[in-house]
C-alpha cells in the first residue's frame, strides 16, 4: 500500500541531510597549523637615580688641637696709698680709663705735709746757720793751734763742734727730704700704661699707708690660660701659633709664651700661656676672666679627603658609595678624621683616587643602579674602564 508524502516530512528528510552535511564538513575540514609563542621582549632595568660623581684627593690638612681656658690678665699692677693720715680729695679716674706711665690717678689733702715741709725747711736754715758759726771757729783754731792760745781740750771742742754742727745740717736735710716725699706720695700715679680694672678709692675717705686704691692690667695686655691635658703638652712649644675664639664670636690670633712646668696632679692637666694683642683701649671682646676656646696650629699632615656630601651616616657609622664598571654601586664603611671646610678627612675605606658618589649619596642603597650626570667633577667613563680595586671594608 502506498502512502502519498506530505510537506512536512520532506522538511524533516532536507533538515536531516543538511544536518549530516554539516557533520562531515566539519569532520573533514583542514587543520591549521599551530603557530609558534614568541617569548616575551626582556624589559631594561633603569636607574634607580641620576647622581655626580667624586674623586678621593690626596692634600695637606692642618694638624691643630683643640684646648679650653680662661683669659686672664697679663700682669696686674696694684696701686694704693704710700702715706697714711691724709684725706682723699679728688680721684680722676674710672674702671675702664686708659692710663699712661706716671698719669696721676688720685690726690690727697696736702695741707699738713705741706706744713711739716715748711718745718723742715727752717731747721735746716737753722741747722745751717749753727754749721757756719762752728766752721768759723774751727778755723780760727786751726789758725792758733801751735801759739799756745787754746789749750788742747779747747781746740778738740771746737774741732768737735764742727763736725757736729756739719752732722746735724744733714740730719735735718733728710728730715726735709722725707717730708718732701711725702708731699709726692700725696699723688698717687700709674706706675706703667694700661686699663684700670678695678677702683677702691672714694672721695673723702681717710686710708692707711697700703691700702689698696685701684687695680691696673699693665699695658692691656691679656692671656688665655689654657688647659691641656699631660699627654698632649708635651707637643706644644714657645712660638706657637693659637687662634683664640671667644664666647661672642671674636677671634684673635696669638702665641704660646709659656708651657706650665707642672701639672695639676688632680686634673693631669697643665697651663699653656698664650700672649694675646694688646687690648689697651678697652674695647675689645676679649675680657679677663672669660671663658675662650682655641686651637693650636701644630702643622700639617697628609690627607685623603672627600666632599662632605659624599659620606653619609647611617646606624653611628660612615659610610661611601664607590661607582662600579657595570654602573651600580658598592657601598663600603669609612673611617672619618678632619674636617676642613666642606671636605672630610678618610682615615680608612677606600684607596686614593677612588670615583665615589657625591651628590645624592644619601638615598643610594648598596648595589643601586644611578646615571652619573655629564659635568661631573671626574670622568666617569675613563674611571670604570679601569676600577679602582675594592677597599676593606
Amino acid at each position: 500500500m502506498r502512502f502519498a508524502k506530505t510537506p512536512s516530512s520532506l522538511a524533516l528528510i532536507l533538515a536531516a541531510v543538511a544536518a549530516v552535511g554539516a557533520v562531515a564538513y566539519w569532520l573533514n575540514r583542514p587543520k591549521a597549523e599551530p603557530q609558534a609563542t614568541l617569548p616575551p621582549a626582556p624589559v631594561a632595568a633603569r636607574p634607580a637615580l641620576t647622581v655626580t660623581s667624586t674623586r678621593a684627593q690626596s692634600s695637606a690638612l692642618p694638624i691643630k688641637l683643640s684646648a679650653n681656658g680662661n683669659v686672664a690678665a697679663w700682669q696686674e699692677a696694684s696701686m694704693g696709698a704710700e702715706i697714711s693720715g691724709l684725706r682723699l680729695t679728688e680721684v680722676l679716674v674710672n674702671v675702664g680709663d686708659v692710663v699712661q706711665r706716671g698719669q696721676v690717678l688720685a690726690r690727697f689733702a696736702t695741707e699738713a705735709v705741706q706744713s711739716d715741709v715748711a718745718q723742715a725747711r727752717a731747721a735746716v736754715t737753722e741747722a745751717s746757720a749753727n754749721a757756719q758759726e762752728a766752721s768759723a771757729n774751727a778755723d780760727r783754731v786751726r789758725a792758733l793751734q801751735n801759739t799756745g792760745v787754746f789749750s788742747g781740750q779747747q781746740i778738740n771742742q771746737y774741732l768737735t763742734a764742727e763736725q757736729t754742727a756739719k752732722a746735724r745740717v744733714e740730719s735735718v736735710k733728710a728730715g726735709l727730704a722725707a717730708q718732701l716725699l711725702r708731699l709726692q706720695y700725696a699723688e698717687v700715679r700709674a706706675p706703667d700704661g694700661g686699663v684700670i680694672s678695678a677702683r677702691l678709692a672714694t672721695v673723702g675717705a681717710v686710708v692707711g699707708a697700703g691700702t689698696e686704691l685701684f687695680r691696673l692690667i699693665r699695658q692691656g695686655r691679656l692671656e688665655w690660660r689654657a688647659e691641656v691635658s699631660s699627654v698632649e703638652l708635651t707637643r706644644l712649644r714657645p712660638g706657637t701659633a693659637v687662634t683664640v675664639l671667644a664666647a661672642s664670636g671674636s677671634e684673635l690670633k696669638g702665641r704660646v709664651r709659656m708651657v706650665a712646668p707642672t701639672v695639676d696632679p688632680q686634673t693631669r692637666s697643665g697651663l699653656v700661656y698664650v700672649d694675646l694683642p694688646s687690648q689697651r683701649s678697652g674695647a675689645g671682646s676679649f675680657k679677663a676672666g672669660m671663658f675662650a676656646r682655641g686651637e693650636f696650629e701644630l702643622g700639617s699632615s697628609p690627607a685623603l679627603t672627600v666632599p662632605q656630601q659624599a659620606v653619609v651616616v647611617r646606624d653611628g657609622f660612615s659610610y661611601v658609595f664607590r661607582l662600579n664598571a657595570d654602573q651600580r654601586v658598592s657601598q663600603l664603611k669609612v673611617q672619618t678624621g678632619r674636617r676642613i671646610g666642606e671636605r672630610v678627612e678618610l682615615l680608612e675605606g677606600v684607596g686614593a683616587e677612588a670615583l665615589l658618589v657625591a651628590s645624592g649619596a644619601g638615598f643610594l642603597n648598596d648595589g643601586d643602579l644611578v646615571k652619573v650626570a655629564p659635568g661631573s667633577a671626574s670622568n666617569p667613563a675613563s674611571a670604570l674602564a679601569n676600577p679602582d680595586t675594592p677597599a676593606t671594608k
